[in-house]
């Protein structure tokens, strides 16, 4: 016969639940958010390439697509992508001006 005051039994008893169902392990804390590096400014580097041929070729369109590229590369992280952005500026002007005094040329 059992009495109130024996150990639990089978089953129930607290040490079985916890030795069938251990605590998983404690999640890793995430890892730190990581910087791009300086040296993969690929998107400034086509705005400058673009910037350079928006003042010979479509100054409009290569223009644009320079300073698009900078200002994307600069929220990126890319330390020239600002720069990259003012020289697409600079060329899409340079390029309509340089066209508008061939066409004024031509026509003379």
């Amino acid at each position: 016969m059992t009495s109130s005051q024996d150990p639990y039994q089978g089953d129930d008893a607290p040490h079985a639940r916890d030795e069938q169902w251990p605590q998983p392990p404690p999640y890793p804390p995430p890892p730190p958010p990581q910087k791009p590096q300086p040296s993969n400014q690929i998107l400034s580097i086509i705005g400058f390439v673009c910037a350079a041929v928006a003042v010979l070729f479509i100054p409009i369109l290569f223009g644009l697509a320079g300073i698009v590229l900078g200002i994307v590369g600069h929220t990126r992280g890319e330390p020239l992508g600002k720069w990259a952005a003012v020289a697409g500026g600079v060329g899409m002007v340079l390029g309509i001006v340089l066209g508008a005094i061939i066409v004024g040329s031509m026509s003379s």
